[in-house]
């Protein structure tokens, strides 16, 4: 059996995949958790194949915690479960660490597809997004620009779409701040914007076009 981990801070979310594996004859519920620091929490205590975590936790984000996983405990392995576009967040999510990325929108065989793919060495991604990604080809500019960010600059402009300040950053990522304003210029730079209200504004419009 699959060891399973269930890490969203929707309770709706986590009780509906909790019913929807409760049958599964190859993989099994080890846990249900609802923030980033749960989830580490969890898995020092209990073992746990794979982890089906959002992204959007407000203590530890999905990606920090990607790279304590890939650090600590790189046997487990973790599939992104989240509303964000796919286009915008998956990439930089394998470079942080994990094998897989699910939208919200997919149906019930899509997961239980990518679970088994993960579990067997496979990375799992769309279609959509794998055969672009075949062929070199992006559907629109929004693409491109993401595709041109680190993994760390995608971290730092998701905890500044959301709210966090310089830092609350520097705490989360484990940086200092002087690293996190470097960051943010450079994220000005990339998206031609020279405050911070632009940026916040720009990076979310850009989601909205994917």
């Amino acid at each position: 059996m699959i060891k399973l981990l269930i890490a969203d801070n929707h309770p709706i979310t986590r009780k509906g995949l909790e019913v929807l594996f409760s049958a599964s004859s190859n993989i099994k519920i080890v846990g249900s958790v609802d923030d980033g620091d749960a989830i580490l929490e969890f898995i020092k205590k209990n073992p746990v194949d794979i982890i089906l975590t959002e992204t959007d936790f407000p203590n530890l984000n999905g990606l920090t915690v990607l790279r304590y996983l890939k650090h600590d405990y790189p046997d487990i392995k973790t599939i992104i479960f989240s509303s964000q576009p796919e286009e915008v967040y998956a990439i930089n999510a394998i470079k942080a660490g994990a094998s897989g990325y699910l939208n919200k929108s997919v149906n019930v065989i899509n997961i239980n597809e990518a679970i088994l793919k993960v579990h067997d060495g496979g990375i799992h991604l769309s279609n959509e997004l794998t055969q672009q990604l075949a062929f070199g080809n992006r559907v629109n500019k929004s693409g491109t620009f993401y595709k041109k960010l680190s993994t760390r600059e995608a971290e730092v402009l998701k905890l500044l779409t959301v709210g966090r300040k310089n830092k609350e950053i520097s705490k989360e990522l484990d940086i200092n701040e002087k690293t996190v304003s470097t960051y943010k210029a450079r994220l000005m730079r990339k998206l031609k914007v020279t405050n911070l209200v632009d940026l916040v504004n720009q990076a979310k419009l850009s989601e909205q076009l994917l």
